[in-house]
């Protein structure tokens, strides 16, 4: 039974049936960290649901290539063209280079995301290697008449672009109404227009990261490296672009605005957003103290929740929610999808103990389509779990001897678990896997070495008793800090 699969699609609104600019390829691409901190939650919310996208559209069959910028340069405070540059800033209060710190995140990014068990993209390029892309595509824009320079600096024109395109196509709101609601900055008086934002920036004498260029020494704006990127490695338009609901307002409103001034053409064809994380029905959020960081959703040092809670249980957590929908985390949540897990692991490892018989009351097949049809709807990650609860209890009836099941079905359910658990959902039974925890404890074991350096006591000692709750205890001697399981 041939099934289509359907996405929804930010500039639309809809979800439409995906069909390939040229397939079987698939080019996509997902708006990457800025390597200036740790990576927080809502990120690997991000990243987790575009690994189950990549990994479904690997299994039916298409040779994707998935492009995942690192900014390493040019994003500003607040998302603004103006302040400091996010890395450069965190690089003057630490006295070290701007790429120290971002090589130490962007270190600490893949390592999360190893943990969480996601595939690394296809091309991971930044944006500092993309200087001269950068440069060539502000100069076209220029060579259109959608750009315009004051005093080294260059600014992309809104109104004058808005005359042959749309600018509010992918939030759907229309120029007027946003030239109303924005407020005019201070030091922004060189702007043509409210809109109008930065594509290269003149470098005052004290920025750190800048590089020549035809209007004089500056540095990129922060939505230009997504445009030139996204370009290098996947054309003038591609199949799926991708990214957290936040930024469709700016970011990529401009990605759009910058392609279709130098390309005549939107870049994506499908526009696909993940949704924000809330804890206990509140936006997570530094504001309000309620955020927290993956290393301490997995000691349990947060002040939300009651436990720490391992990476897969996490992962699992956030699959089971649609990445169109707000993810809530509380307590109750997370102890449910613990035990959701546990479960459905520990049916996953029965099923090579399982024995077949001559006849059987299990047909497979009908699963199998059932939990097609949940993906091929927009990637229903959701109603494909309560799918594979079902083969769950399939496999825990055959192990209990109250159901047959023959040879021909047997493999059939081996290979659905096989799929849908482990090479779609990227799920793995955490207690057969012990060769993943060195990984886990090491990591956190780094993170309490740099609170110790920071002086930060308090975090080191939590760290430090937090994993001997949990059964490992740490040994801190002149060589280094060691572990052993108690």
């Amino acid at each position: 039974m041939k099934q289509s699969l359907f996405v929804y699609n930010t500039l639309t609104r809809k979800k439409e049936e995906f069909t390939p600019l040229n397939a079987p390829h698939v080019g996509m691409y997902v708006c990457g960290p800025t390597v200036y901190s740790d990576v927080h939650l809502g990120n690997c919310r991000t990243y987790i649901s575009f690994d189950l996208i990549f990994r479904y559209l690997n299994h039916l069959g298409y040779k994707v290539r998935y492009v995942r910028n690192i900014t390493d340069a040019g994003h500003l405070e607040d998302d603004s063209d103006t302040g400091e540059d996010k890395i450069s800033k965190k690089a003057k209060i630490a006295k070290v280079e701007p790429m120290e710190i971002a090589q130490k995140y962007t270190v600490g990014f893949r390592e999360v995301l190893g943990i969480f068990n996601t595939l690394p993209p296809s091309i991971e390029p930044t944006a500092t290697g993309h200087i001269i892309e950068q440069i060539e595509l502000v100069k076209e824009m220029i060579a259109n008449g959608y750009a315009y320079e004051v005093d080294g600096s260059i600014y992309f024109d809104v109104e004058k672009y808005n005359k042959n395109f749309d600018y509010g196509v992918l939030s759907g709101r229309n120029l007027e109404d946003m030239l109303n609601n924005t407020r005019s900055l201070g030091g922004q008086e060189e702007k043509h227009g409210k809109l109008d934002f930065a594509l290269w920036i003149k470098a005052k004498p004290e920025h750190l990261m800048k590089w020549p260029s035809p209007w004089g020494v500056g540095f990129p704006g922060w939505h230009l490296e997504c445009s030139a990127m996204s370009h290098k490695y996947l054309g003038d338009q591609f199949d799926i672009h991708g990214g957290g609901l936040d930024l469709v307002p700016t970011h990529h409103t401009n990605e759009i605005a910058q392609n279709e001034a130098c390309f005549n053409k939107t870049p994506a064809k499908y526009w696909v957003h993940t949704n924000m994380l809330t804890v206990n029905g509140q936006k997570m959020s530094k504001s309000l103290g309620n955020s927290f960081l993956p290393h301490e959703l997995f000691t349990g040092h947060n002040a939300i929740l009651n436990k720490g809670y391992s990476p897969m249980t996490v992962r699992f957590f956030m699959l089971q929610a649609h990445y169109r929908s707000t993810l809530d985390f509380g307590n109750e949540a997370m102890e449910a999808s613990e035990k959701g897990f546990k479960r459905l692991m520990n049916a996953f490892s029965l099923l090579d103990g399982l024995k077949a018989s001559a006849t059987t009351e299990a047909e497979i097949t009908p699963l199998r389509e059932r939990c097609y049809e949940a993906l091929n709807d927009d990637f229903n990650s959701p109603v494909l779990i309560a799918e594979l609860f079902e083969a769950s209890r399939i496999i825990n009836s055959v192990h209990d001897g109250k159901m047959a099941i023959d040879a021909a079905n047997l493999q059939q359910l081996k290979d659905l678990m096989n799929d849908f658990v482990t090479e779609i959902l990227g799920l793995k039974n955490e207690q057969a896997s012990t060769d993943e925890l060195p990984k886990v404890v090491d990591f956190i074991v780094n993170l309490r070495n740099e609170a110790k350096t920071n002086r930060d006591y308090a975090t080191s000692d939590k760290i430090r008793d937090g994993l001997q709750k949990i059964g490992i205890q740490l040994k801190d001697a002149k060589e280094g800090t060691t572990w052993t399981k108690i």
